[in-house]
């Protein structure tokens, strides 16, 4: 399968999905999303409109994801 920009952000959004569901490293999942953010500001301007928008929606759902997770992990220490 040929890697495109496409499979690149669901592959590493899909890995920070896994690792919050699993109750994993939350410094993994940062770097992760921080992967991501990188991902968008080197590609500014280079994307299509339905790569914007894939974009933003995964950034978006990944960090909320992790807020809540967070929360959740710091109020059981």
């Amino acid at each position: 399968m040929k890697l495109d920009f496409t499979t690149f952000v669901l592959s590493v959004a899909s890995g920070v999905m896994e690792e919050l569901e699993k109750g994993g490293s939350l410094p993994f999942v940062q770097h992760n999303i921080d992967l991501l953010e990188l991902w968008q500001e080197k590609t500014n301007g280079n994307r299509t409109p339905d790569e914007n928008k894939l974009l933003e929606q995964v950034l978006f759902e990944c960090r909320m994801r992790f807020v809540k997770v967070s929360q959740e992990s710091s109020k059981k220490s």
